[in-house]
């Protein structure tokens, strides 16, 4: 395996896109636009840079990661020499399908098509292509370069030797792969969503405040990071994403999302991203939102 392709050259996208090109592949990342192109590799080339300072890589390993990345905004060319195809597209079920259907009519026959979907169904994914037994998902954690798990997730009809290149195939790029069945969430969100969730519904009941929240998950869970922090880091409207696959598919009221989460998103408060949710992020760094229809009981 040395030719990978990389669709989509968003957080994710350029973060699967910077581990396989230090790691010694050949990668095209491509997507729509070419101006997220170059906005993902002047990121690639800052995180190496940060590798740089941390003396964790050399100038002369940059450059030649840096030269083995290419860039197109043409799936059908770009993904005609792969060995292995990693979509990282938005979280659309939608949109996934008709990216696996154009990947599926252009990619070699011998090619792997692995999804970073963090929720939806690998079974469903693999069922508009005419390979259902070489799709497969390799859920990556953000950030990429950084967190060590890849949640490796099996379709209904996925073959033992794609999951065996793929557990093979993460471990050279340092990574520690884990494996789960194809249902709604798989292992990482199905746990992760509903905290997350309840996080917010706690602010929303006018339980504790976001700064109260998040500190004591941190300091009484040892969590890293507190759940609305780290909502905004995902993304508030990828985390609606997700809890809807988990209530749709599995039927259950516990997934349903709360009120508040609904109407931020709806409002364009997604966090990081549009710079204000639960902080606001529009100075450059982190500040506290001071906002009373947080809240039911206002």
């Amino acid at each position: 395996m040395k030719n990978i392709s990389v669709i989509g050259g968003g957080t994710m996208g350029n973060g699967i896109a910077h581990v396989f090109a230090q790691s010694g592949y050949q990668v095209t990342l491509i997507d729509i636009k070419q101006e997220m192109l170059d906005k993902a590799v002047a990121t690639i080339t800052k995180n190496m840079d940060r590798l740089i300072a941390k003396e964790k890589l050399t100038e002369t390993e940059k450059n030649d990661a840096l030269s083995r990345l290419h860039t197109t905004t043409d799936l059908k060319s770009g993904v005609s020499n792969a060995d292995l195809v990693v979509e990282a597209a938005t979280e659309n079920v939608t949109i996934k399908l008709q990216l696996f259907r154009d990947i599926d009519a252009a990619a070699p026959a011998h090619a792997i098509l692995a999804s970073n979907t963090s929720s939806i169904s690998i079974t469903k994914i693999a069922s508009v292509t005419g390979r259902p037994e070489k799709v497969i998902g390799m859920h990556f954690m953000n950030p990429v370069p950084v967190m060590k798990l890849v949640e490796v997730i099996e379709g209904f009809k996925t073959d033992k030797s794609v999951t065996d290149t793929i557990f093979d195939l993460s471990r050279k790029l340092g990574k520690i792969p884990a494996l789960t069945q194809d249902y709604p969430g798989f292992i990482a969100n199905r746990i992760l969503m509903p905290m997350i969730n309840e996080a917010i519904i706690s602010l929303h009941e006018g339980v504790a405040e976001v700064e109260e929240i998040d500190t004591i998950m941190k300091l009484g869970m040892a969590h890293p990071m507190g759940p609305l922090q780290l909502a905004d880091f995902i993304g508030l409207d990828v985390c609606l994403a997700i809890l809807n696959v988990l209530h749709d598919g599995l039927g259950n009221p516990k997934y349903a999302p709360c009120p508040l989460l609904v109407n931020m998103v709806t409002s364009g408060d997604l966090g990081v991203k549009s710079g204000r949710g639960f902080y606001d992020y529009s100075h450059g760094g982190k500040e506290l939102v001071v906002a009373p229809n947080f809240h039911g009981r206002n």
